[in-house]
């Protein structure tokens, strides 16, 4: 992978990496203010979390693959 690819793929898990803690965040306002009478929005909120984290995660590890020079 080139210099340019380990940047732009670098830049992705930035990316997701805000959008997964955009997630956490909205989850923490959730249990803060919003529970127990919010409780109907937990499975679309903990799925939207969970989903933006594992984007993140495995972007990283191709991240990580990348920078030791490995196949992702």
């Amino acid at each position: 992978m080139s210099e340019e690819e380990i940047a732009a793929l670098d830049k992705e898990v930035r990316k997701l990496k805000r959008i997964a803690s955009e997630w956490a965040s909205q989850m923490h306002d959730l249990v803060e203010d919003r529970l127990p009478a919010g409780y109907q929005e937990i499975p679309a909120l903990s799925q939207s979390t969970y989903d933006a984290c594992l984007a993140w995660a495995e972007a990283s590890a191709r991240l990580a693959s990348a920078q030791k020079g490995q196949p992702a």
